[in-house]
């Protein structure tokens, strides 16, 4: 006879795995149309069909038994597939019993252990209940929300163990695709379960209805026993008596149990010990991770790792604890020592700087190291210049030759300065601003008072940069400027004598030096009433650039040495030197001259624009006399300034030709010379220094007309006695 349906298979149990008598749930296919279907079921070879609850015909719950071997299929059999196939396996766990005397790795609690041999544990009523009363196919989905019924049913609860429990909604909840047919035969069912329970119960009443009578008669013996003799002979004869008996039985007690108790202890406290270590481990493994990370220069690593200990143990009352935390502290400390000492060092860039100030502000050292880093920075800097000019002083013999060693030194002082200033000021900002520490919101009360202290200390701070400020003036005047200082500060920064004079062109390029480290200052936004000593000086360098210059330029008499040729018209070539004299004498001050942002003019005050207008003046005198002296020694011998003297053979033939020329030939050639350079060079020059911005360029221009006239007529009147001769 074939089968209607095909075999049942079995593609999952959950749990996979259990000691015996395990509540696993089976599911396949083909598991049987009904409870009355399902004819066969073993777990591991264990029949388990007795405990087996028929869901569905893809779901069985059971339980496992004492199976016969440690891992097996789960076979199910019905009659309409007949046996099936798993392809599942399920693993039986065997637990060893240990009873309270035989040793073991690991204690185990008394309440866990059967004391009482021979006899089953009670079952809680709740575990006993069915989780199908009517044993009829129950509904795999629910249909009807609980939110839903609850409003149907006020007050109600398909729990059928609850005092409101309501028919009704047990059977919409678990049965509402279920027939009428079915759901009396699922009434069925529920009688037959009743019926057994209460013959079950009585039987059970019936078979030991001799013993409770037995306990009763016994009961009211020594109830009357106790009336009769009384309390003090009870007292006298019972109570001791079992005292007695169960003092011998606590001292055996204490005699089997006293080493394994001991045991217990010990294991106890090792056990403890090792969790203890285990779970604070972190805290016994601090000190030496300290000192692993700052070998490392891990700091950022360290102080978090503080600051988690701090908060977990920093208030502790273990003693074990304190111990421990008390080596982290010590270990700290020498950090602080540390990062105090690195952001000591110099020289040192910001953002090192920065970096320790933070790592000490969070790790709460003593003291301001913000501040002392800036007192430090300042001391070292100042030490910096004073020993840039004393280190020129022990190595002036080996300078560079080629430059002065006044400039040599004003340059190295001012890298020197825009090296580190900055740094300083900076860091000055930051500490004000209190940038230098964690704005993180804990932390914010910690950077109001860093803020409050740094404004306190403001007047500190601008005292120690006017004296750097200072400092590099007195310096630089000493080097460039040593006759605009006092008595009292040449005596400490003047002493560069031995090394000679400066010349104009090294003065001019000490103008845009120290130009430049005007502007780099200012450009930190320094305030200005602290730079007003380097404005000062920068101002006081440009006039004596102009000075020396101008000085430099009245020198002209060696034109009429070799810059006095004349050209094809009879006039001498020197007016056209003396204008390219002049003409590169003020290219050569144009930036000296010109006002940068912030600076005042050359020829602001009056009496500067008197000195210059008087040098210039001097400068065409000087000129005027070269040609004088051209024009009134013959004599070849007269200070080489005969102008045939050095005269080419080329152009010795004067005017007319002739190889040597005449004393007239000769006063000629100056009084054409003179007119020409009255008429046109003198005009020339005066409108060069109106474009180069020159003061009272007309005086110039009068004074070098009237030196003309007066010349002329010395050369005429000279002329005259010697033509009538």
């Amino acid at each position: 006879m074939s089968r209607a349906r095909p075999a049942p298979q079995v593609t999952g149990i959950s749990p996979k795995e259990g000691v015996p008598w395990t509540k696993v749930t089976i599911r396949g296919e083909n598991l049987g149309t009904s409870s009355q279907d399902l004819i066969g079921l073993t777990i591991c070879g264990h029949n388990c069909l007795l405990t087996a609850e028929w869901m569905s015909h893809s779901k069985i719950i059971c339980r496992t038994g004492p199976a016969k071997d440690d891992r097996g299929d789960i076979i199910v059999t019905t009659r309409s597939g007949g046996q099936g196939t798993s392809t599942v396996t399920f693993r039986v766990i065997k637990f060893i019993k240990i009873d309270i005397l035989e040793p073991s790795a690991v204690w185990l609690e008394e309440f866990t252990t059967n004391l009482r041999p021979g006899r089953n544990k009670i079952a809680s009523p709740l575990s006993l209940r069915p989780t199908n009363p009517l044993g009829i196919f129950m509904d795999s989905e629910k249909q009807i929300s609980q939110e839903e019924l609850a409003e149907m049913f006020p007050g109600m609860s398909g729990d059928f163990t609850s005092e409101t429990f309501s028919p009704i909604w047990y059977l919409i909840e678990n049965h509402y695709s279920s027939s009428f047919s079915t759901l009396k035969v699922g009434a069925s069912n529920l009688r037959k379960q009743a019926s057994r329970k209460d013959e079950g119960g009585l039987s059970c009443v019936k078979g030991g209805l001799g013993t409770f009578f037995e306990a009763q008669d016994a009961l009211s013996a020594i109830h009357q026993k106790l009336e009769k003799e009384g309390t003090k002979t009870v007292e006298g004869s019972m109570t001791e008596d079992v005292e007695y008996i169960l003092d011998k039985a606590n001292t055996c007690a204490d005699a089997l149990f006293q080493d394994v108790l001991h045991r217990k202890d010990k294991a106890d406290a090792t056990r403890n010990a090792l969790g203890v270590l285990q779970r604070f481990k972190f805290l016994f493994n601090l000190p030496l991770t300290i000192d692993r990370n700052i070998q490392k220069g891990d700091y950022d690593v360290v102080i978090n790792d503080y600051e988690k200990a701090k908060s977990l143990f920093g208030n502790t009352e273990v003693r074990i604890f304190q111990k421990v935390y008390a080596e982290v502290e010590i270990r700290i400390q020498s950090l602080q020592c540390l990062l105090l000492e690195k952001l000591l060092e110099t020289p040192s860039t910001l953002h090192d700087q920065k970096r320790y100030i933070r790592y000490l502000s969070d790790i709460r050292a003593p003291g301001d190291p913000a501040w002392q880093c800036i007192v430090g920075q300042h001391h070292w800097l100042l030490q910096l210049m004073l020993g840039c000019r004393e280190r020129f002083f022990l190595q002036g013999a080996a300078t560079n030759e080629s430059v002065q060693p006044r400039v040599q030194f004003a340059e190295t002082l001012t890298n020197a300065v825009l090296s580190h200033l900055p740094s300083l000021w900076k860091l000055w900002i930051c500490y004000v601003n209190g940038s230098l520490f964690s704005e993180t919101g804990e932390k914010s009360d910690q950077l109001e008072k860093a803020k409050r202290i740094a404004r306190q200390k403001q007047n500190d701070f601008r005292r120690m940069l006017t004296e750097l400020l200072s400092v590099l003036v007195k310096l630089l005047r000493g080097a460039l400027l040593s006759r605009s200082m006092s008595e009292t500060d040449k005596t400490k920064y003047v002493g560069w004598e031995s090394y000679g004079e400066l010349k104009s062109h090294d003065i001019a390029r000490q103008v845009s030096t120290v130009r430049e480290t005007g502007e780099g200052l200012a450009g930190l936004d320094i305030p200005a009433d602290m730079l007003v000593g380097l404005q000062d000086m920068i101002l006081d360098l440009r006039i004596h650039a102009v000075t020396v210059t101008l000085q430099n330029a009245a020198n002209v008499k060696q034109l009429a040495v070799t810059e006095w040729l004349e050209n094809n018209q009879g006039i001498a070539s020197l007016p056209l030197h003396f204008e390219q004299h002049i003409r590169f004498m003020l290219q050569s001050l144009q930036d000296v001259v010109k006002c940068k942002p912030g600076e005042a003019s050359v020829f602001l005050q009056e009496s500067n624009q008197k000195m210059v207008s008087d040098m210039c003046v001097n400068i065409v005198q000087a000129f005027m006399g070269c040609l004088e002296d051209l024009a009134t020694h013959p004599d070849p011998g007269t200070n080489g300034t005969h102008f045939t003297q050095e005269l080419p053979s080329q152009h010795t033939g004067g005017l007319n030709g002739m190889t040597a020329s005449s004393p007239e030939e000769r006063l000629l050639l100056v009084l054409n010379t003179c007119r020409s350079l009255a008429e046109h060079d003198l005009q020339a020059i005066a409108q060069l220094l109106t474009t180069h911005e020159f003061p009272n360029p007309n005086i110039v221009l009068e004074v070098g007309r009237c030196s003309h006239s007066q010349n002329s007529n010395i050369f005429i009147s000279c002329t005259l006695p010697a033509s009538s001769t």
